[in-house]
C-alpha cells in the first residue's frame, strides 16, 4: 500500500448511505449494533485555473466536484481509531492519544487530522469506520483533501462545526496544518478550502493571502465540466513539490532584502522581478514569471466566465498550461496529448489541473459535442501513448459534510 491516500475506487452503488452502513455492520456487528452510524463525505476537486499559486498566496478557482470520498462512521469510546477500506479490505488505525510520526501509508492523513484537531482545542472521539471513494488514485483530483476532510468529520465530537466554535474555513485551514505538519507535503490551502466550501454549480475563487473568497457560477448550461484521466499516475513527489516551493520562497527573501514590503510572489509583478533578475537564477526566475502570470489569468477568467466568455477563457486555459509545461515544468508527454487532442475539438477549453507531471486535465467542453469529445480523446490518445484515458463528465458539487 503506497502513501496515497486512495488506491481504488468503488461502485457509486457501494457508496450509497445503507450500503456503507451494511458494510460496517458487517465488519463491526457488536459495536455497530449498539450505536448510531453516521455517513459522512468529502469531495475532491478540480482547479479551473490557479496552479502553484495558493502557496504563493495568489488566487485560485477550485471547483469541488461529485467524486468523493465517504465514511460510515460508528463512534467509540476506547480513543481508538480504525479505518478499512472498501475496495482493499485493508485495515489500518492509530490511538488518539499517542499519534505516531507519519510512516509513509494513507492512514498518516486521518491521523494527522486527529493530531491537528487536538492541538487546537477541538474534541475528537475514537471511531470504526469504513472508507470507499469514487476519486481515482493519484490522478490529481485531490483524494488526500478529501480523506482529510471526511476524516475531520469523522472524527469532531459532536460533529457540528458551530458547537466547536468553527467554521468551513477554519476546518480547512487545520487539515492543511495535517498535511503540512504531519505528512510532511507542503501544501498550499487550496484543496482542502474547496473540498470544505465547495458549492454546487460553481467555482470557488479563493485570495489565499485574505481568504476572502466567493462563488463564481459556471456556464454549465451550455458546457460540461469533464475531467480526462491521463492513466499515468502524477509523479510530482512531495520533495518536488517542496523544491518548487522552496524556489519560490528563495525569490521572495532575494527581492524582500530590498523591497520588505514583499512577503510572497503576490507582492511581486514582472518589473520588479525582471529588476532582479540578476541575482535569480534563470529556472527560479521562469517559476516566479508563472506564478506572477497565473495569478493574472486567474481573475481574467472569472470575468470572462462571468459574461459566459467561454472563448475567452479557453484561451487563459491554453496560456496557463504552456507556463506549466514551459515555466514550472510540471507537465508531462500524456497530459499534453491530451490538451492537444481536446482543443481539437471546437470551443473546448482544456489545460492540465493539479500539481503535475501525471494526473488529469480539466475541460469545459460545449455539451454539443461531449459525444464526439469522449470519442476523439479516447481514440487519439490511445494512439498517441498507449494509454487508456478516462473522461469523466463531473458536477461542481457542495463541500464537505455529515449525510442525512
Amino acid at each position: 500500500m503506497s502513501g496515497d491516500p486512495l488506491d481504488g475506487v468503488v461502485e457509486r452503488a457501494a457508496l450509497e448511505p445503507e450500503a456503507l452502513r451494511v458494510a460496517l455492520i458487517a465488519r463491526e456487528p457488536e459495536t455497530a449494533a449498539a450505536r448510531e452510524i453516521r455517513v459522512v463525505r468529502a469531495p475532491g476537486r478540480v482547479n479551473l485555473i490557479g496552479e502553484h499559486t495558493d502557496y504563493n498566496l495568489g488566487f485560485v478557482l477550485p471547483a469541488a466536484i461529485d467524486l468523493e470520498v465517504r465514511l460510515a462512521v460508528v463512534p467509540t469510546d476506547d480513543r481508538r481509531v480504525e479505518i478499512e477500506l472498501l475496495d482493499s479490505g485493508e485495515r489500518d488505525g492509530f490511538d488518539l492519544d499517542a499519534i505516531r510520526p507519519a510512516t509513509g501509508r494513507w492512514i498518516d492523513y486521518p491521523a494527522g487530522v486527529a493530531w491537528a484537531l487536538m492541538a487546537a482545542g477541538l474534541r475528537v472521539r475514537g471511531f470504526r469506520a469504513v472508507l470507499g471513494s469514487t476519486l481515482p488514485m493519484a490522478s490529481g483530483l485531490s483524494s488526500s483533501a478529501a480523506v482529510e476532510l471526511a476524516s475531520a468529520w469523522a472524527l469532531l465530537d459532536p460533529p457540528e462545526l458551530a458547537v466547536h466554535g468553527i467554521d468551513g474555513m477554519r476546518l480547512a485551514q487545520l487539515c492543511q496544518r495535517a498535511e503540512n505538519a504531519h505528512v510532511g507535503v507542503n501544501s498550499g490551502l487550496m484543496d482542502q478550502f474547496a473540498s470544505s466550501l465547495g458549492q454546487a454549480g460553481s467555482a470557488m475563487l479563493l485570495d489565499c493571502r485574505s481568504l476572502e473568497y466567493r462563488a463564481v457560477r459556471l456556464p454549465l448550461d451550455s458546457h460540461a465540466l469533464v475531467v480526462c484521466d491521463s492513466g499515468s499516475p502524477r509523479r510530482l513527489g512531495s520533495s518536488q513539490y517542496n523544491a518548487r516551493r522552496a524556489q519560490c520562497e528563495r525569490a521572495v527573501a532575494v527581492i524582500a532584502e530590498e523591497e520588505p514590503g514583499v512577503r510572497s510572489l503576490r507582492d511581486v509583478d514582472l518589473a520588479t522581478l525582471e529588476r532582479f533578475a540578476g541575482r535569480l537564477d534563470a529556472e527560479t526566475r521562469r517559476r516566479c514569471e508563472h506564478v506572477i502570470r497565473e495569478n493574472e489569468r486567474v481573475l481574467a477568467a472569472v470575468d470572462h466566465l462571468e459574461v459566459g466568455d467561454v472563448d475567452a477563457v479557453a484561451g487563459l486555459f491554453a496560456q496557463s498550461h504552456a507556463s506549466l509545461r514551459d515555466l514550472y515544468e510540471v507537465s508531462s508527454d500524456e497530459l499534453d496529448a491530451l490538451v492537444e487532442i481536446a482543443t481539437s475539438i471546437p470551443g473546448t477549453a482544456a489545460r492540465m489541473t493539479g500539481a503535475g507531471f501525471g494526473g488529469c486535465t480539466v475541460n469545459l467542453v460545449p455539451r454539443r459535442e461531449l459525444d464526439r469529445f469522449g470519442e476523439t480523446v479516447v481514440r487519439d490518445y490511445r494512439e498517441r501513448t498507449g494509454l487508456a484515458a478516462r473522461v469523466l463528465v463531473v458536477q461542481a458539487a457542495d463541500g464537505a459534510g455529515a449525510l442525512a
